[in-house]
């Protein structure tokens, strides 16, 4: 009975060894994706509004750095669909590293001014208790050489002046 006891937790201890291994280079291995959106700022205000459009055909580039050095140690292209969304595969686990989207170029002319901040740092590891296989950067774009003349009634509806009470 001790003799088929023993066997017992051998074989548990043994199926959770396998299970946590195969768990951990599971993940290594597993594509994650990097999303996010490009847009064209009408109102050269660099952040959405109404009058923002999804920018069709931006390239955009997945660049992740040594912590330690910043030599490059990956870098990725990618272009975004017609609804300004873009979709960067990344196969490797980026724990140790510093990753960030940045714009590239724009597809217009009309728009193609850089943000001042023109990155989106983001984590690129499964060890960090998402389940998901999408990482969502922050929203990036281009602005108009001069704002257009519907932009200062979106400010407004933005940032009311403010009355005083009499």
């Amino acid at each position: 009975m001790a003799k088929a006891s023993g066997i017992a937790a051998l074989f548990v201890t043994l199926s959770c060894f396998y299970s946590l291994a195969y768990a951990t280079t599971g993940a290594d291995i597993e594509t994650l994706f990097v999303e996010g959106k490009v847009y064209c700022d009408p109102c050269r205000v660099q952040f959405e509004t109404r009058l923002s459009t999804p920018l069709d055909g931006a390239t955009v580039a997945l660049e992740c750095r040594s912590r330690e050095n910043g030599t490059m140690v990956y870098t990725l292209e990618g272009k975004t669909d017609k609804n300004g969304i873009y979709s960067l595969p990344a196969d490797k686990n980026f724990e140790e590293q510093i990753c960030e989207v940045r714009t590239v170029s724009s597809p217009t002319g009309d728009c193609a001014d850089h943000f001042d901040i023109e990155k989106a740092r983001i984590l690129l590891t499964h060890n960090n208790g998402v389940k998901a296989m999408a990482r969502y950067a922050n929203p990036l774009g281009f602005m108009k050489k001069e704002s257009t003349t519907e932009c200062e009634a979106v400010l407004k509806e933005l940032f009311p002046e403010e009355t005083e009470d009499e």
